[in-house]
């Protein structure tokens, strides 16, 4: 056995190890199961004991596949990432694929730039966590799967992704089963909030209630804050707030704490995605579970079954939402 240290050992120091053939090796890391139990084992302790890591370019030149999964997202910072991410791992890892990953700013060509990029190396398949254009995959041929609602979903991709719907709805149904009659909603203009958004307005209209709705170009927390300063401007009677992410609430906190207002006390504050921050036992925040590990776990299984059958149609597929509840929310009464 060679173990210089000056030298990284090849599939033919395998196979001369092992006493197989390098064919077989190579047989062995595409598909071990059609090596014989006896010199399967022995090419696993020769690759353990020579140290030897095949080499992946090698790999693709000869299945013709990458083991890679690109993901293109278009805000590093929003923690519903870092979820879909470990949902995508979840299911891929143990099948030896990678997620090879592209942050891209809003943009539709920076958005373009970033999935040419992961198509230039040649990546299996892609997962859109960012805003595409409807003509952008017209000639890509790799399986594609839109995560999270957009404004257009490419031909021929799926789209996996929170009922956000019906979470807006269940938000909103949650603070009108407690009493409160005078809620606002603080929403961005696009994507889920829109649609968080229409289910909150489906729920008051259903109640017989106002809707009282605070829109703002974006949903970080300044945005939030300066929706809820709005908020409370024009509706000082406001007994709830149903925030449109955790990170929105977070600025209608800020909001609140300014005017004196305790959560819940005053006023009781809702989010959406049941972030890192709503759990925080700082805020310890109402919020609804987009299941965002869910919807990457279902991104990737969506991606290996379009693997397997490239011929299968695109589909859409809703994950149902959770309301998790804490200590921001109580209920409700009048407040002048």
């Amino acid at each position: 056995m060679n173990n210089s240290p000056t030298r990284r050992p090849t599939l033919y120091d395998v196979a001369t190890e092992a006493g197989v053939s390098p064919s077989l090796v190579s047989l062995y890391l595409k598909d071990p199961e059609r090596v014989s139990a006896k010199r399967r084992d022995a090419v696993h302790r020769a690759i353990h004991e020579l140290g030897y890591r095949p080499s992946r370019a090698a790999t693709t030149l000869a299945s013709n596949s990458t083991k890679s999964i690109g993901l293109v997202i278009d805000d590093y910072r929003n923690p519903w990432f870092v979820d879909l991410l470990r949902g995508m791992e979840s299911v891929l890892s143990d099948l030896g694929y990678q997620v090879t990953l592209a942050d891209s700013r809003p943009g539709e060509h920076r958005i373009k730039e970033a999935t040419d990029g992961l198509l230039a190396m040649h990546v299996d398949a892609l997962v859109l966590a960012a805003e595409p254009s409807t003509t952008m995959l017209d000639r890509t041929w790799v399986p594609t799967v839109v995560a999270g609602w957009r404004n257009g979903v490419p031909a021929g991709a799926d789209l996996i992704t929170n009922d956000d719907d019906a979470g807006g709805s269940m938000a909103t149904n949650h603070l009108l089963g407690l009493g409160h009659e005078r809620i606002g909603h603080l929403s961005g203009h696009d994507g889920a909030s829109a649609h968080r958004r229409a289910g909150y307005l489906r729920a008051m209209e259903a109640a017989g209630v106002e809707a009282v709705v605070a829109e703002s170009d974006g949903t970080s927390e300044e945005d939030g804050y300066a929706s809820a300063c709005r908020l409370l401007d024009h509706h000082p009677g406001i007994t709830a707030i149903f925030a449109a992410n955790d990170t929105m609430a977070l600025g209608a906190f800020a909001a609140l704490k300014a005017r004196g207002l305790s959560v819940p006390q005053d006023v009781s504050v809702i989010g959406y995605d049941n972030s890192p921050l709503a759990k925080s036992r700082f805020l310890d925040l109402t919020s609804i579970d987009n299941r965002s590990d869910v919807v990457g776990a279902s991104a990737a299984r969506r991606i290996l079954d379009r693997l397997e059958d490239p011929k299968l149609e695109a589909e859409e597929s809703l994950i149902e939402p959770l309301l998790v509840l804490r200590s921001t929310t109580a209920a409700g009464g009048s407040r002048t």
